[in-house]
């Protein structure tokens, strides 16, 4: 569209006036639609992202660490954090704009154009009497990002999201750091799809490391220690090469990354499961004599994430455990007659749980679990004629994307099967409430 100027005025017919006036008028109009420029013009689009970078400095002589969150934006993107739960190992907290602490909570309101919060934290914690799940040494250190930062809420402009990045600073000579995320970007890049706000997560290991990386199945496999320790890492990468083609072929793609961590002692002699990592004890069997395997339980546990309801915790436990059975039996690590021996197995070891539903699932729950998991597939295809099986209910347990409950389970299998299924009537989950809407307990 050209852009006109006006002419000198004139007297003119009557006529000719209105006819001046509509054309002065229809001027104008295009005048405005072609010159005028606002601030958020699609050449100059607002910035709507502002940078996050945690910085993490240890001091392994205290088994502390000094971290520090540096907010840098143009404007006031990021207008407040509050951390709800500080922990009693999370101390001297100081940093530039607004800082208010209460009764172990936490809100920071930085400055319009960003600023530095900075804490210190005691990284060793105890697990038992004499075992840590979280420790630092001058040699080494193996914990959770979650254990040194503080999970976060955040009161942000609309639209608005973190460029968030992580390093470890000035770390001992020799020393190095593996967690779930790329080895390449430096800073470490942390990404979720999913958050406005991305915090670090999942297990980290520093020190003088050993590494076996390797591509399975699409999944990016680092299996990571401090030197010295006696961790089986090509051990670990065998049997990964057995089962994770299953558990891609179970739920499509679950991870793209997968980081495992070992040490021996002071360290928990058990396994944590973390997003996208994993740490287990040196000296647990990757396949226990009943069968059973704690890395592959714990591998379930990262791939499948899933959040219970109140006193459901079994539902968690019982498919991590019944699905690590059956991505050793599906990928050719143990037999089929072996895989029915261990569900004897569990059979036998469910009958010393008085009660399945409680906050905890114990070893004879998750056993009991397991049981009842295995009768829910055998049931699932006897009448589906064969058509499914416990893995589509599973896959439907992880499409609700809710928190999962006795009651929401066996409407999931009732939907599946058609009718109300008989492994999960009441009377065959001990100490579990009646369900509702749906009560199949007739």
């Amino acid at each position: 569209m050209n852009c006109i100027s006006g002419s000198g005025a004139r007297s003119l017919p009557l006529a000719l006036v209105f006819q001046h006036r509509w054309a002065l008028l229809l001027a104008l109009i295009a005048v405005a639609a072609c010159g005028v420029e606002t601030s958020e013009s699609a050449d100059s689009p607002v910035e709507r992202d502002y940078d996050a970078h945690y910085s993490v400095r240890f001091d392994p002589a205290d088994s502390a660490a000094e971290v520090s969150l540096e907010i840098r934006q143009s404007r006031s993107l990021l207008r407040e954090l509050n951390f709800p739960s500080v922990s009693s190992a999370q101390t001297n907290f100081s940093g530039d704009g607004d800082l208010q602490i209460s009764n172990g909570a936490l809100r920071w309101l930085p400055p319009a154009k960003g600023g530095t919060l900075r804490w210190r934290v005691q990284i060793a914690h105890r697990r038992g009497e004499n075992t840590y799940d979280a420790w630092l040494s001058p040699d080494w250190g193996m914990f959770r990002a979650e254990d040194i930062i503080p999970r976060a809420r955040t009161r942000s402009l609309e639209g608005s999201k973190s460029k968030t990045t992580l390093s470890f600073d000035d770390m001992p000579m020799g020393w190095s750091a593996v967690t779930e995320y790329s080895s390449i970007d430096d800073p470490i890049s942390i990404k979720r799809s999913d958050r406005r706000f991305d915090q670090p997560t999942g297990w980290v290991v520093v020190g003088n490391i050993g590494v076996r990386r390797e591509i399975i199945a699409g999944v990016r496999v680092a299996i990571a220690a401090p030197e010295g320790q006696a961790v089986r890492r090509m051990d670990m990468l065998a049997l990964l090469n057995w089962t994770l083609p299953e558990l891609v072929g179970l739920l499509g793609q679950p991870l793209t990354r997968l980081t495992v961590v070992s040490a021996g002692e002071p360290m928990w002699r058990g396994g944590l499961s973390a997003p996208a990592s994993l740490y287990i004890h040196a000296d647990r069997p990757l396949i226990s004599e009943n069968a059973t395997s704690t890395l592959l339980h714990e591998v379930m546990h990262t791939a499948l994430s899933l959040r219970t309801g109140a006193d459901a915790d079994w539902i968690a436990e019982g498919l991590a455990e019944y699905y690590s059975l059956e991505l050793l039996k599906r990928g050719g690590a143990i037999s089929v007659q072996r895989y029915k021996i261990a569900i004897a197995d569990q059979v036998k070891w469910a009958n010393k749980a008085e009660t399945l539903c409680a906050p905890t699932s114990t070893g004879p729950r998750t056993a009991l679990a397991v049981t009842v998991l295995h009768a829910l597939n055998e049931e699932i295809r006897e009448k589906t004629a064969g058509a499914s099986d416990l893995d589509e209910l599973l896959r439907r347990v992880l499409a609700t994307q809710e928190p999962i409950d006795v009651t929401k389970l066996s409407e999931i299998a009732t939907d599946l099967i058609g009718e109300p299924s008989d492994a999960l009537h009441i009377d065959k989950l001990p100490g579990c409430p009646r369900m509702t809407p749906a009560d199949n307990s007739d």
